[in-house]
C-alpha cells in the first residue's frame, strides 16, 4: 500500500516489496557510511524516502524474529533514528500517519499527521493488542536503545 504525499505534507515514503538483497545492503550500506570494510548486515532494509533515506529493521535482538526488531531510519543526510521498537509498534505508527523519516524527526519536523484508515485496519488485524499513539511508539524505542546513533557512528571509523 502507498502513502499519502499530499504534496509534500504527508508521508514520503515507498516500501520495497521485498528485502534488499545483502549484496544491495552492503552496497548502499557502504556508500552511505564511508567505510568499504562495512556491509550493513545489522539492518534489513525494507523501503526509502523520496531522497533515498532508507529504513530497516535493525537485528539488534540476538535470537529474536525479525518482527521483535527495532525500525530504525537512515536519511540521505546522515542523521539516524529510531522509528519503533518492533513491527507491532511500526504498524501503529503508520496507521497514525507517520512514515519512517516523520518518525526520526518527531517531534521537530513540521509533519502534520493523518491517520489512515487502510493502515488502521492492518494494524488492528496484526498488532490488536499494541495499539499506541505515534509519540508513545516513538519515545519507547528511543528509551530502549538511546545508543542507536553513536552505534551508527562507531561502524564509520
Amino acid at each position: 500500500m502507498g502513502f499519502d504525499y499530499r504534496d509534500g505534507a504527508g508521508v514520503d515514503f515507498e516500501p520495497y516489496p521485498q528485502f534488499l538483497t545483502a549484496a544491495d545492503t552492503a552496497q548502499w550500506w557502504r556508500a552511505w557510511m564511508g567505510n568499504p570494510s562495512v556491509d550493513g548486515a545489522e539492518f534489513r532494509v525494507f523501503g526509502q524516502d523520496g531522497t533515498g533515506g532508507m529504513a530497516a529493521f535493525w537485528l539488534v535482538r540476538s535470537g529474536e524474529p525479525l518482527t521483535q526488531q527495532p525500525v530504525v531510519f537512515l536519511d540521505s543526510e546522515g542523521r539516524t533514528g529510531l522509528v519503533a521498537r518492533n513491527l507491532d509498534g511500526y504498524l501503529w505508527l503508520i496507521a497514525a500517519g507517520f512514515g519512517p523519516f516523520e518518525a526520526m524527526m518527531y517531534p521537530t519536523h513540521e509533519h502534520e499527521p493523518r491517520a489512515d484508515a487502510r493502515l488502521t485496519q492492518i494494524a488492528e488485524r496484526w498488532a490488536p493488542s499494541a495499539r499506541q499513539p505515534a509519540a508513545e511508539v516513538i519515545g519507547t524505542a528511543r528509551q530502549e536503545f538511546p545508543y542507536f546513533d553513536e552505534t551508527v557512528e562507531s561502524l564509520c571509523r
